[in-house]
């Protein structure tokens, strides 16, 4: 009990922190507004000449757009949520004082990285979304069961997340650099989520590979419960999968990592 209301403090704290940052939050919910409204025409387009594409219609496309829209900075699928204050700990050295910390290190920055994603959800990316399902056609479904298989996917889709970013992070233990990591980190992200364009729509043998990747956890699954396009039961084992697999390998990386810690300086 102790330690959950430790790691609830951490993401609370989370909450907080970027709540303090109204500007740039409302700057963020006009940039994805308006990229969510160039992205739904070039996507009803797209459709207009290829209808069904990927398995969706019209309105489904559209439904994606906003989706994404609404988790970019939530999933913070191009980078930007805890590993880059991780990094940063590890490259000076104040990794140290984490580690001397009474909690676990993966799940101190997990909670954290949770209650931002919670604010980012909240304070980002619900407002473009309502902005979409008011001015376009959506395929939303009327029932609360889709919902509530949403949310469970959305809450994997985070872990997932972090996942990837923490193990990216612990890389600068041995590089001491995070710039060329992140960089990598923001075009998987944005590619292999399906941001540019849903994964279903990728032909062949390729289509098939990303379709699989942890990536693909992101924001292909959550999209495809809420619309119905995928067996609920087998997304969420799809995510869950990825979410142990990778934070196994989390783990396993930050005990190589740590078996001995030289601080920068000596």
């Amino acid at each position: 009990m102790g330690a959950g209301r430790l790691y609830l403090a951490v993401a609370a704290g989370g909450f907080r922190r970027y709540a303090t940052y109204r500007l740039a939050t409302a700057a963020g919910v006009f940039t994805n507004t308006v990229f969510g409204v160039i992205l739904v025409f070039t996507y009803l387009a797209l459709w207009e000449e290829r209808p069904g594409l990927g398995g969706y219609d019209q309105a489904q496309a559209v439904t994606y757009v906003w989706l994404g829209q609404c988790l970019f900075a939530t999933l913070a699928i191009q980078g930007g949520g805890a590993e880059k204050e991780l990094m940063e700990r590890i490259r000076t050295g104040e990794i140290a004082v984490d580690l001397y910390r009474p909690a676990d290190l993966q799940l101190w920055w997990l909670a954290g990285d949770l209650g931002r994603a919670a604010f980012q959800l909240l304070g980002r990316g619900v407002v473009p979304f309502l902005f979409g399902a008011l001015f376009f056609p959506m395929a939303l479904p009327a029932d609360v069961l889709p919902w509530a298989a949403f949310t469970v996917a959305l809450l994997l889709a985070g872990v997932v997340s972090f996942a990837i970013r923490y193990l990216v992070a612990l890389s600068v233990f041995w590089l001491m650099d995070g710039t060329g990591v992140n960089q990598a980190l923001m075009i998987a992200g944005i590619f292999f989520s399906g941001m540019v364009l849903p994964l279903n729509a990728f032909p062949g043998a390729f289509g098939e590979v990303v379709r699989v990747l942890p990536w693909a956890a992101q924001l292909q699954m959550p999209a495809d419960v809420l619309m119905g396009e995928t067996s609920v039961p087998g997304a969420l084992a799809f995510q869950a999968g990825w979410a142990v697999v990778l934070l196994a390998a989390g783990r396993a990386l930050q005990s190589a990592a740590t078996r001995r810690v030289v601080v920068q300086g000596g």
